[in-house]
């Protein structure tokens, strides 16, 4: 591959530990790494204002989010794309027939993440950082994404096959789906990122865990799975590291990169 520019990494089960916090090393290392002229890069699922919580002063240049409905390069935004009011309403109301009125539904803002919680908000842990409680009554937001828990998987192709111009994907940790505009991806993100910075993706090495991750790998000049990874990650990964827990991005990174 061409010598590396750009270093892009989920958070989840990537860059962050278990317990959602990025560890001294990693975080000295991804310095080192912006010293030595590295575009830092966050891909995520999460949403903006969500994922930043967690990255204390670490300060990436690009910023992928809500799956790719989101990015942002050096604070400008280059992709947004939402789900109108109504057709967020529509939504809500459709998962609500199909998976039950007391499903647990997530939305993505620009500003904000929303959750209706099924107990009582300040009982929650902070995993998911400053969520705002809603019951969705009267929601007037576009949404960047949506997600569901949903118990029964044939439900959620029943969603899916509700609406057209939509796209989900199935988180590896539970039973929660995601739902973006049809399209959005994190490796169209990422083709557009490289016009930005008149880059090529095989520039690029990027990290990742979870079948969302997946498009992310291919396309990357070098596609890194975690050791904690799903096997489908490992399987068309490039290379293996260590694990979120053992600090897998920081071993590659002090290895191969600096």
């Amino acid at each position: 591959m061409e010598k590396p520019q750009i270093l892009l990494f989920d958070l989840d089960g990537t860059l962050l530990r278990n317990d959602k916090t990025l560890s001294e090393y990693t975080l000295e290392i991804l310095s080192k790494c912006k010293e030595c002229g590295y575009i830092i890069g966050i891909s995520t699922s999460r949403g903006e204002q969500n994922c930043l919580s967690f990255l204390r002063e670490l300060k990436p240049d690009i910023l992928i989010s809500s799956g790719g409905a989101l990015v942002r390069v050096n604070g400008k935004i280059i992709i947004s794309s939402s789900f109108s009011v109504t057709e967020t309403k529509g939504f809500i109301e459709s998962a609500r027939k199909i998976c039950g009125m007391d499903c647990e539904i997530t939305v993505d803002t620009l500003d904000a993440h929303y959750w209706n919680y099924k107990t009582n908000p300040k009982e929650q842990d902070q995993s998911w950082g400053d969520s705002i409680y809603t019951d969705f009554t009267d929601f007037n937001h576009e949404a960047l994404k949506i997600c569901v828990e949903i118990h029964q998987p044939g439900l959620a192709q029943r969603l899916c096959e509700h609406f057209s111009g939509l796209d989900s994907q199935h988180f590896s940790d539970g039973d929660w789906y995601k739902f973006t505009k049809s399209g959005i991806t994190k490796e169209k993100a990422i083709l557009a990122i490289c016009e930005a910075y008149h880059a090529e993706v095989a520039e690029i090495v990027a990290f990742g865990d979870d079948y969302a991750d997946i498009g992310m790998l291919k396309i990357c000049g070098i596609g890194v799975a975690m050791g904690n990874a799903v096997q489908e990650v490992k399987d068309i990964a490039d290379d293996i590291t260590l694990s979120n827990e053992d600090d897998g991005v920081a071993a590659y990174l002090k290895k191969w990169i600096i």
